[in-house]
């Protein structure tokens, strides 16, 4: 593999933010910095394009109200930093983002990861591998199965697991094929949103009064939500009262309330449909058919809110074997041919990922830009737009690039790429990264410090 040029690079983004947009930009779209992520796939191109996307989102917006183009501009450097974590804690640690008894393990016949973040997939694991929570005990485990066995076994007990494959033998699978097909951004018109709250579209806060009822996850969901609240959104986010994501709520609570209901309790459940009547966006991370278990699925939504603004996001596709399949970054990252292509490209013996959660951060991005676009085009034509993106369909923008040996490395981090300001968190006094966008005459900041899960009251 041949090293990536700057030039070959800028032809990459070019590629990219033309996919997500569905064409040429509609307005400027400036690039600076240097340097690249260590990784054969081009995971910097990826973050620069998904963070400029959701920037022309935010021109478009307010075009649409004044007619007027604003210059974006990413920084590639910022934008590739913001993929790892923006927080930068002054005197204290967050806890570590990873289980235990989560990672890589050498089964029979090649590699798994498990993945056991959440106690109940933790305990759906160590059930099927009648292991108690002792690594070493867990990988003596593993090597007894043969790794397309255990993955089966542990998804049908409701557990998260994938094998290690090749890129050849995913784009060949059944499920590869139905995410190939997939469009980026599937749309949906939701009908008539006339009756909506008009938006005020300010141009230095363009989401200000925007309402936005986030229930997301770990971790793309939680990054759309941050962008929108960095605008001026309004975001209100529901989480049942068990859910626990230490490792990542400081950094993606960035200027958002947080809130708790337990969403089998009829009463919770009236509670969320009168949040929903009332907001301009939901986002949520759930998969095909899961909130219809809860007697909340699409008709119900449409009921409660006419013509609504939805952004929904799920692991491995809309169509297809893996649809209703649990799912996350570093998951799809084995199962999609990237971790396998990363041992391959760099000689090692053992899978090696991307160095960021980069499918989580940019399907993030690309969230925040479609419930930008649903913005305009309600402000336009008075109508509603549900957005359905994956994971899996983000990896496949990634590895459709192709692989090369990356680029210059970046230069060190210091004072210059971190925000003055101190932010006073739930945990301890923190900085921030400075933005990796700038949109002319846009005002991107938090009002809010990033804060505990439950903080709030479930109210507008």
């Amino acid at each position: 593999m041949q090293p990536l040029s700057g030039e070959a690079a800028a032809v990459i983004v070019e590629r990219m933010l033309s996919e997500i947009l569905g064409g040429q930009p509609s307005t400027e779209v400036i690039i600076t910095g240097d340097g690249a992520l260590p990784s054969v796939f081009s995971v910097t191109e990826l973050a620069t394009a998904s963070v400029a996307a959701a920037g022309v989102a935010v021109s478009e917006l307010l075009a649409a109200a004044d007619g007027h183009d604003r210059l974006v501009t990413v920084d590639r450097r910022l934008a590739s930093m913001w993929f790892a974590s923006s927080l930068r804690p002054q005197g204290w640690e967050p806890p570590p983002p990873w289980d235990v008894i989560a990672g890589d393990y050498r089964a029979a016949d090649g590699w798994i990861r498990l993945h056991t973040n959440a106690a109940a997939h933790r305990e759906a694991a160590l059930a099927v591998l009648g292991a108690p929570a002792d690594r070493d005990r867990v990988s003596s485990a593993v090597a007894g199965w043969k790794a397309d066995d255990l993955e089966s076994a542990v998804v049908a007990a409701g557990g998260c697991a994938a094998t290690m494959h090749s890129l050849e033998q995913w784009q060949s699978s059944p499920p590869g094929r139905s995410v190939a097909a997939e469009p980026l951004i599937q749309w949906e018109e939701t009908g008539d949103a006339r009756a909506a709250r008009p938006l005020r579209l300010d141009p230095a806060r363009p989401l200000a009064g925007v309402r936005v009822l986030d229930l997301t996850r770990v971790l793309a969901g939680p990054v759309a939500t941050r962008f929108l609240a960095l605008l001026g959104a309004d975001v209100l986010r529901i989480d049942p009262p068990w859910w626990e994501e230490p490792g990542v709520v400081p950094d993606v609570m960035l200027g958002k309330r947080s809130a708790r209901l337990d969403l089998h309790e009829p009463e919770n459940r009236d509670r969320i449909l009168a949040l929903l009547a009332e907001a301009d966006v939901l986002v949520h991370g759930y998969r095909p058919g899961a909130l219809d278990s809860l007697d909340l699925g699409h008709a119900v939504r449409l009921n409660a809110a006419p013509g609504a603004i939805e952004v929904s996001l799920d692991a491995y596709g809309w169509t297809g074997p893996w649809a209703g399949r649990r799912g996350f970054d570093s998951l799809v990252q084995m199962s999609a041919g990237i971790a396998d292509a990363g041992m391959r490209g760099f000689g090692r013996d053992n899978p090696t990922p991307l160095p960021v959660q980069a499918l989580d951060h940019a399907a993030g991005y690309l969230m925040a830009h479609a419930a930008i676009r649903a913005l305009a085009t309600r402000h336009t034509t008075g109508r509603g737009s549900r957005a359905l993106l994956s994971l899996a369909r983000t990896a496949h923008l990634l590895t459709s690039q192709g692989t090369a040996q990356p680029g210059s490395p970046f230069r060190a981090e210091d004072e210059r790429d971190v925000a003055p300001a101190v932010e006073h968190t739930s945990w301890g006094p923190a900085r921030r990264l400075l933005p990796p966008l700038s949109i002319d005459g846009v005002d991107i900041r938090a009002d809010l410090p990033a804060r505990s899960l439950g903080s709030d009251s479930a109210n507008w």
